[in-house]
């Protein structure tokens, strides 16, 4: 297995409600789950091979529950990375060189029945996750923007974080409101819905964590 590294920032969305039913071990809110998002690498690296300022980006849809499996994929990379970053960077998102569903990657790559060809195109990504806003654009594939849940009464932004001490994806996340729509291979439409703003550590063997357990 080869040793392998990063540190990063992600912005994604789904078709669920704020609280998004998956991070407490329940149903889809809609019966099906469907996702975009991205993920921007500030510093890693896949045995020799370096992955600083590597963007990433996905499109996912299942016709139920992630755990039910039947799902497509469609990975993305950003043009600007060269033919060892490509390599190195889809072995990590395929969950291989990973330890059984010890990250994020190797759990849904384990539920899908199709992943499409891999696309290199131009990622754009500005995020700030404590105060839940962003935007990431993906060339010809998808374009989403996060900002923070608004209070019904009153309009003032409504912080709420989620806490996942033994998670395979983050430690804690921030959750704001997503608006995205993507096109090709996996067509979603999604607006005023879970979006989740978190800083990712992440090698072989899942999060490395950095937070007291409550």
């Amino acid at each position: 297995m080869t040793s392998w590294e990063i540190q990063g920032t992600e912005l994604i969305s789904c078709n669920c409600s704020y609280g998004c039913p998956c991070q407490f071990n329940a149903l889809p809110t809609h019966g099906r789950c469907e996702a975009m998002g991205a993920i921007s690498i500030a510093e890693g690296f896949h045995g020799d091979v370096r992955l600083d300022g590597v963007n990433i980006a996905v499109v996912f849809q299942w016709p139920g529950a992630v755990h039910e499996g039947r799902g497509k994929c469609q990975p993305i990379v950003d043009e600007r990375t060269s033919p060892e970053q490509r390599e190195a960077i889809l072995k990590i998102m395929t969950g291989q060189d990973t330890e059984p569903f010890a990250t994020m990657f190797a759990v849904y790559a384990s539920t899908l029945e199709q992943a499409f060809e891999p696309i290199f195109t131009k990622i754009d990504f500005d995020v700030d996750v404590d105060a839940r806003r962003g935007r990431v654009h993906v060339d010809g594939v998808f374009d989403l923007e996060g900002e923070p849940i608004l209070n019904v009464v009153t309009g003032a932004e409504h912080r709420v974080r989620i806490d996942l001490p033994q998670g395979f994806e983050y430690e804690l996340a921030e959750i704001g409101s997503g608006k995205g729509r993507s096109q090709g291979n996996i067509a979603l439409d999604l607006s005023g819905t879970y979006a989740q703003f978190a800083r990712l550590h992440l090698n072989n063997q899942g999060p490395i964590r950095h937070r007291a357990t409550a």
